[in-house]
């Protein structure tokens, strides 16, 4: 293949990348795989060497902070079987996440259950399972608990002040207790006779603001100091959730913030664990789409063009935000004379819904005028798309196949 070899790990075929050769190795693939019988389906790339340098530079930036990998982000199994080599631990929310982890041999003392709302049987599943940390937020969960795993460790999960203003997607409204309901829950788990031995907060997916981490490292001392007042053993950890997007300025800002609030709230003498649940930042990166134009239509200038994935598929995540993924044009056959014509263009689904417009959040684009089965390619489109995709209209995104590449 031009711009990639080829090579086996175990019983995957891995194309290591040459320099630019994601685009030719994605020609490649579509040329390989596509013939007339079966149609043309999306497929993704998945480059082991971003998840290997994203590991690389949170370990520089944020070394005393050991990530729990948010399954929800994305479940690929070689995506998990990487990040799990490279020393990741788990973030956890069902038993069907905690059973994909433990799979790939994975310890359960290398998983938070960070779900503060849990179903009966999956808390009896991580008990016997051996997953002995997890997160609460309310006196219910508490009842829980005590039931089926009294054994379980326990992170307070609280609010984040301010979550609503600094990140893109809150979690405030359904998750975290707030200031006065700290300590009553504290008292209520010190009756049942649970040991909360942390905090756990989340700012929001997709923080834009670092300054909410501050607020909320320092809520969380507040949490520390109240277990203390009350003759609590001392607390040990410290989760300050998600929110984290790769190599942007941003994220270099809230490792700055993230670090400085450490240092003041959380003294290396208190010897308390930092960890985090980034999902988004291990994951956005190192997923590229490929899809195919399975329809056109032009009215005047303004081209339309139809795409087999769309908002019920991989695209969900974009309808609000079309930002956070960029589109290349890729043609099965290339102009002869001359480039072709850049038109304003709109970019749908495959689905019978109208709503299905990829481009829709950020209305017409400009693309150069395309041909029926040429490609359209997605960059970063690793965080929520296959895992929150659905069978809508029999259009399978459960079954849209990963090809392993290295660069």
């Amino acid at each position: 293949m031009v711009g990639a070899t080829h090579q086996n790990d175990g019983d995957q075929h891995v194309y290591k990348l040459q320099k630019d050769g994601m685009m030719n190795l994605i020609k490649s693939i579509e040329a390989a795989t596509t013939t007339h019988e079966n149609g043309q389906y999306p497929f993704y790339v998945l480059d082991l060497g971003a998840v290997e340098r994203a590991m690389n530079i949170w370990e520089l930036c944020l070394p005393q902070v050991r990530p729990f990998y948010a399954v929800k982000c994305n479940n690929e199994p070689t995506f998990l079987g990487a990040l799990a080599k490279l020393g990741a631990n788990f973030d956890c929310a069902s038993r069907g996440e905690i059973e994909a982890v433990l799979r790939l041999g994975v310890r359960p003392e290398r998983i938070v259950y960070a779900n503060p709302c849990k179903v009966a049987a999956h808390i009896q599943y991580a008990a016997a399972a051996g997953v002995n940390l997890t997160t609460f937020d309310s006196m219910m969960e508490l009842e829980k608990v005590k039931k089926w795993h009294p054994k379980c460790k326990l992170l307070l999960r609280i609010k984040a002040p301010n979550d609503c203003k600094g990140s893109l997607r809150p979690l405030g409204k359904k998750f975290g207790a707030l200031a006065d309901e700290v300590e009553p829950l504290l008292q209520y788990a010190a009756l049942f006779g649970l040991q909360v031995v942390g905090v756990s907060f989340h700012v929001g997916s997709i923080a834009e603001e670092p300054v909410i981490y501050r607020h909320a490292i320092a809520a969380a001392r507040a949490v520390f100091d109240v277990a203390a007042e009350l003759g609590m053993e001392p607390m040990q950890v410290l989760n300050i959730g998600g929110g984290f997007r790769a190599a942007t300025q941003v994220f270099e800002e809230i490792c700055d913030t993230v670090k400085s609030a450490i240092t003041d709230y959380f003294p290396k003498e208190m010897a308390v664990t930092i960890i985090a649940e980034p999902g988004r930042y291990f994951a956005e990166k190192a997923f590229t789409l490929a899809t195919n134009v399975i329809g056109i239509r032009a009215r005047g200038e303004r081209r339309e063009y139809w795409i087999n994935d769309g908002i019920y598929g991989s695209f969900s995540p974009t309808m609000h935000n079309s930002s956070l993924v960029s589109i290349k044009a890729a043609f099965c056959t290339p102009p002869v004379n001359e480039p072709p014509a850049i038109r304003s263009s709109v970019v749908y689904g495959p689905s019978c819904d109208s709503l299905d417009e990829v481009t829709a959040a950020s209305g017409e684009i400009m693309l150069p005028e395309l041909q029926l089965h040429d490609l359209l390619v997605f960059t970063n489109m690793g965080a929520y798309s296959k895992s929150v995709g659905t069978n809508f209209n029999g259009f399978d995104t459960f079954s849209i196949p990963t090809y392993i590449a290295y660069s």
